[in-house]
Formats: structure tokens, sequence, C-alpha cells
């Protein structure tokens, strides 16, 4: 079996959540199963893997967002081919922002996106803080940690990632949470999300295997850790 080919977007400049632990926990739990893969680290000035299997992107403040804007598009061409071919992408937050159509920020500085995400964000008055609770369609209860003051609304061209159960997520609407299009999961949740959803982390690494033709079965790990951390931290007041 080929390596899956992993890729970490700017790890260094978005990362102020700790969001690098969604790549950490994929590598652990292919690693615990002996299942092969590579890691790529793409920042400012490096290439992005034609042959990425998984692509991960974390949250940044508004400058780290404008710092690597004009990057950002000279990885564009590919990014689109890659979303195109089935790659799985988890943006979190910021990434989670430029991979809509445009940000504007609490100044009125409109930060251009890639466009790949039917969806705009607007900086908004007070922040989202606090623990998310989600259900996914198919998959069930997610939680993570959100703090954001973007505002994110959908376009016709994507789906919800989950509903909101409580908490935030998208918006004050307290409605709609993430974002998802083809393989794409867009989310505000932090934790890192993956690390107290292991079934999350599962389905991702699924649908990259099944994005090369293999349908694969995944053996089942102790997960009693992760588990009782999101029943824990679902309870918590935000």
């Amino acid at each position: 079996m080929k390596p899956l080919q992993i890729v970490h977007l700017y790890p260094k400049e978005m990362n102020i959540y700790g969001d690098t632990g969604n790549r950490v926990v994929i590598e652990k739990r292919l690693k615990w199963r002996k299942l092969p893969y590579e890691v790529h680290l793409a920042g400012i000035g490096d290439p992005i893997p034609k042959n990425a299997d998984i692509i991960i992107g974390g949250g940044g403040q508004d400058a780290a967002q404008g710092g690597i804007e004009k990057d950002l598009f000279t990885k564009a061409t590919t990014l689109r081919a890659l979303v195109n071919n089935g790659t799985v992408m988890l943006m979190v937050c910021g990434m989670y922002q430029l991979f809509g159509n445009r940000f504007i920020t609490a100044e009125k500085k409109i930060i251009k996106g890639l466009g790949i995400l039917d969806i705009e964000t607007l900086s908004g008055e007070g922040r989202l803080v606090g623990n998310l609770v989600a259900d996914v369609p198919d998959l069930g209860v997610i939680v993570g940690y959100e703090n954001h003051s973007g505002r994110t609304y959908l376009g016709d061209d994507v789906q919800p990632f989950a509903r909101v159960v409580s908490g935030g997520g998208n918006n004050d609407s307290a409605e709609l949470e993430g974002a998802r299009y083809k393989n794409i999961f867009g989310t505000y949740m932090h934790g890192p999300i993956l690390s107290k959803n292991p079934h999350l982390a599962d389905m991702l690494i699924t649908l990259a295997y099944k994005k090369n033709g293999i349908d694969v079965q995944l053996e089942q790990l102790e997960d009693t850790l992760a588990i009782t951390a999101r029943e824990y931290a679902s309870k918590r007041p935000r």
C-alpha cells in the first residue's frame, strides 16, 4: 500500500490555537495501525505536492491571514486541482475563512480568499468563544472549542459541515457550523478538533483511501480517553 501523503499548510503562520495537533492525530492513528504515510510542511514559498491525499490548515489572527494571502494564491491552481481530484482537506478557522470568497476585517480591510468554498466572512462585534457541540450527518456528535470574531455565511454551492447543538458556529444564528464541499471540511472548531473526535479523524483517513480507490476497513483503536474528553467538554458551560 502506497503511503498516504499528508500536507500541513502554513504550520508556523497558522497555528495560533495548536491546530498542528490535527496533523499529529492523523499521523498517530496511521502509525498505530502500521499504515504508511509521509508528511510535507508547506509554508510560505513551499510547493504543495500534487499527489497530496490529506491537507491540514489551521487558525491564525487577522494579521497572519493577511501575511499569507499573497503566497496562498501562488498555491491556488494546485489546490483547486486537488479539490477536484477528491483530496481530503480540513481547514480550521483562519484557513477555513481564506478558502472562502473573502474576509472583511473589523477595519474594513478585504482579505481576498481562494473562492474554493462558497462562503463569506465578516468580522462581527464580540467573539464567539467556548465549547461548541455539533452534529455531523452520518457521523454523530463532535465537540471543539471556538474562539472567533468572524461571522461566516454559506452560499448556494456548499453544505454545512454540521448542525449546532450548543455554541455559536458560523454566526450568531446558532444553527450551522462549518462548511463542506466535496472532500473539504471547513470548521471553527479548535481543540484541536481531531483530538476529541477520533471518529472524525478516521473518517478523513477513510475518505483519503477511498479517493485512491481503496476501500479500507480501519482497525479499531482504544479511544476511551478521547471519548471521555469529548463527553466532558460537551457538558462544560461556555
